[in-house]
């Protein structure tokens, strides 16, 4: 049986471009448990270069991306007044097929924000 493995893209819906240079943590939940498991930044391409979680640390279970989505705003002059609407952006779902490709994809703008299961 294949492997999957869990990609992500931001999208800044505010501007119509992709969002380059978010930074991105994983975490991995288990009841009290969050072990940080990857940190990466995304491209020109609102991606990142490869998979947030790749094929060989890939497994079912409970997860956590958190998007630096304030670090970014405040970088491409979106931000307004402090505190803003929207800073640390965290995203918990469920990964319950092993051999699946999971695709979190985030819609940002600075008063905003959604998120499904892509493809």
């Amino acid at each position: 049986m294949a492997k999957g493995y869990l990609t992500t893209h931001v999208l800044d819906t505010a501007r119509g471009v992709p969002a380059a240079g978010i930074g991105i943590v994983l975490y991995r939940l288990s009841g009290q448990a969050r072990d940080r498991l990857a940190e990466m930044r995304t491209n020109s391409d609102g991606r990142t270069d490869s998979p947030i979680l790749p094929a060989d640390a890939f497994e079912t279970g409970t997860y956590e991306l958190v998007f630096a989505a304030g670090d970014y705003l405040r970088a491409t002059g979106q931000a307004a007044d402090e505190p803003l609407f929207l800073d640390e952006v965290p995203i918990r779902f469920g990964i319950s097929d092993a051999g699946a490709h999971y695709h979190v994809p985030l819609l940002l703008s600075p008063h905003g924000m959604s998120t499904y299961r892509g493809s």
